[in-house]
């Protein structure tokens, strides 16, 4: 391609433990170092003259982002993925991310100056070779991000979940104004419920089934499998839901008194399998909704509006 961009071109991440998403791609956390070049190989990065295989794997819940350089390696991936898909292969890229809600304010600088470790970067990715220079990082709050254009919407008492692969983050927000005094993070998010599938199974009939089965069952309420399995499997993500719900309840949620509203690749598990009045319960199914926020913060915020 060849192809330059001189205007900063805003590229936002949700740099979830489960998946990585931007405003237009998703793809998982999996970070894979090879000492040669790969066989299968179409997702590909190399970088400081190290072999990448990305996205085959979760990567494991850590409460710091920061330490280790896979998330590094990940945010270059999701910027080639960007790129391309504006038909550049060098730019200068103003960065648009976020952190759990209740973390933002102790590692937002922390996480920034991560993100910015390099002010220029050389990269290969599915085999296009990218130039990006860094123009500045944008770090803000999980799941508020999702629905900071339609605060205007949120009348009364509102609660905002947002369910992630590791971590489920809560937050109030009254009459369009987020309450910073009520926001939590839990240690909640689906990727228990897949481990707990894990066990459940193995106690009842010995076996392994593969991850992306599960997640299929979460996300969907179905998949081909034998129909004991398949229950089984319902059983244990209606416990969880139902642990999700009461945990909401535990923050005093109270859905005769306030609405709830649900972001995040998590809000499968309550549209499938939870007790709730959808009158009441809002669940946006973009994966990528947090991420597009990001975006619309960040673009806000560099032409003066935040």
């Amino acid at each position: 391609m060849n192809l330059t961009s001189t205007k900063p071109v805003i590229i936002a991440l949700d740099h979830g433990y489960g998946n990585i998403k931007t405003a237009h791609a998703i793809f998982k956390t999996g970070v894979t170092v090879c000492e040669k070049e790969p066989t299968f190989s179409r997702n590909l990065l190399i970088y400081e003259e190290k072999y990448y295989l990305i996205g085959d794997e979760h990567k494991e819940f850590t409460a710091a982002k920061m330490n280790d350089q896979d998330y590094y390696i990940l945010t270059l991936a999701a910027i080639g993925i960007e790129l391309t898909l504006l038909g550049l292969d060098s730019a200068r890229v103003h960065l648009a991310a976020g952190l759990p809600l209740t973390w933002v304010s102790e590692q937002k600088e922390e996480f920034k100056a991560y993100l910015l470790q390099n002010k220029e970067v050389d990269f290969t990715f599915r085999g296009t070779d990218f130039h990006v220079e860094f123009t500045g990082a944008e770090v803000f709050a999980q799941g508020f991000s999702a629905v900071a254009d339609r605060l205007r919407e949120f009348k009364g008492v509102n609660m905002l979940c947002d369910i992630g692969n590791g971590t489920m983050n809560i937050m109030y927000i009254n009459n369009g104004r987020a309450v910073q005094s009520k926001c939590f993070t839990e240690k909640y998010g689906t990727y228990q419920c897949v481990l707990a599938v894990r066990e459940k199974l193995m106690q009842k009939f010995g076996v392994a089934i593969d991850d992306a089965v599960i997640e299929d069952v979460l996300c969907f309420g179905e998949t081909d499998i034998g129909r004991k399995y398949l229950d089984a499997i319902r059983d244990v993500a209606k416990e969880y839901a139902a642990g999700i719900m009461r945990r909401l309840r535990e923050h005093e949620y109270n859905p005769e008194l306030m609405r709830l509203y649900v972001v995040g690749g998590g809000g499968c598990l309550i549209r499938n399998f939870a007790d709730y009045d959808p009158e009441r319960v809002t669940i946006n199914d973009d994966i990528c909704a947090t991420a597009k926020g990001y975006e619309r913060l960040a673009q806000w915020k560099l032409e003066g509006q935040v």
